[in-house]
């Protein structure tokens, strides 16, 4: 008969904080709810509210089991009689939550093992609670890690005090990761659910972009430049909206950066497959869809501002670079100026996806196809 003592698991309670690095009452919590689970599987049933008190002082413990006082028992379970509540309370009323107290000392077998299983789980997830607040500071931030694992829909990756994911729809097209080698990610949020908390990295998103260019480009800091907006297709397209604040400051030239340096440290980032599209924002939005197709020369844009809609006519030539590989081109530019844009020419007319939908493969092929005819 395998038992846990209530005394050992009390002694137990600083060696383990120590160790941990934990506070001590996330430990005597942690083993207070593994003392009420395993309390529950000796003596209670599933759905029954237990908890319990472990004092650290005389090195006992009492179970709870709060019970409801009803005029109808239905499960002796969560329910109790006035008359029986009023044996634990004199003045109970209905309605009211009884709680009675039962004294632990230890427990049997399996009840042992479930307590274990419930400590364990429950520090784990603690600490690595303890070590994520670390992290609260640095979301929205780029650090540096180590590829620990590569798993089928997951690459987990080693900061250092902390694990994080880069899930599959946060991860680079195309891009392979080798275990151990050295990667930037950028720290996007702290997902917490039932499985414990967990640090959310990416190296897709929008603001990877952004605070790589941050890094070559000073003079966003000074203000001089801005960045309006960017709309990627990370691992194939990235247009980036720029502006200058300072008259005489070239804002596209200032993102280049001379002979090309500053969008090719970016570039040698994210991968040289990934095209980057520097492009001048306007308060003109006319001029601003012009600008977002690029490199397609436009002849006229018609703008529908009450459905956030624009006509784009193109001459035959240009109709297939507006529309872009796939739709690339066009429906990047949607995404960026927020309209959703149609291209059209004198003999043919191809509407673009919307501004927030992603891009379907069977849009693609249609698409690919509607180019290829073009062409």
């Amino acid at each position: 008969m395998e038992e846990i003592n209530i005394k050992q698991l009390t002694l137990a309670v600083r060696t383990i904080a120590e160790e941990k690095n934990l506070p001590e009452e996330t430990v005597l919590s942690v083993i207070e709810q593994a003392i009420a689970a395993a309390w529950r599987r000796d003596n209670g049933e599933r759905d029954q509210d237990v908890r319990s008190e472990l004092n650290v002082n005389d090195g006992t413990a009492n179970v709870f089991v709060a019970r409801e006082v009803v005029e109808l028992v239905g499960s002796d379970a969560v329910e109790i009689s006035l008359e029986d509540a009023k044996k634990i309370k004199k003045d109970a009323a209905l309605g009211d939550v009884i709680e009675e107290k039962h004294e632990v000392t230890s427990f049997g077998r399996v009840a042992a093992q479930t307590a274990k299983q419930v400590v364990l789980q429950r520090l784990r997830e603690a600490e690595r609670e303890v070590v994520l607040t670390e992290y609260e500071d640095k979301i929205g931030t780029v650090v540096n890690g180590l590829v620990q694992r590569i798993e089928p829909r997951v690459i987990r990756v080693d900061l250092g005090k902390a694990t994080g994911i880069i899930p599959q729809s946060e991860q680079i097209q195309g891009e392979f990761y080798n275990v151990g080698s050295r990667i930037k990610v950028f720290i996007k949020e702290i997902e917490r659910d039932n499985r414990g908390p967990q640090l959310i990295l990416s190296r897709g998103n929008e603001q990877f972009v952004e605070y790589l260019f941050r890094q070559e480009v000073p003079e966003i800091d000074t203000g001089a430049v801005e960045i309006k907006g960017i709309a990627r297709e990370a691992g194939r397209r990235t247009k980036i909206a720029v502006a200058s604040t300072v008259p005489g400051i070239d804002p596209v030239g200032t993102f280049v950066g001379g002979h090309g340096t500053r969008v090719q440290a970016v570039m040698n980032e994210i991968g040289d497959q990934e095209k980057i599209d520097i492009i001048s924002y306007d308060k003109n939005i006319e001029q601003f869809i012009k600008n977002a197709l690029s490199p397609a020369e436009i002849a006229k844009v018609v703008i529908d501002e009450k459905n956030k809609r624009a006509t784009v006519s193109v001459t035959e030539d240009q109709q297939s670079i507006a529309i872009g590989r796939a739709g690339q081109n066009v429906r990047l530019a949607s995404r960026l100026t927020g309209y959703e844009l149609d291209i059209e020419q004198a003999a043919a007319s191809v509407k673009a996806v919307k501004p927030a939908s992603k891009s379907k493969n069977i849009e693609d092929s249609l698409l690919d196809a509607v180019s290829q005819i073009a062409e």
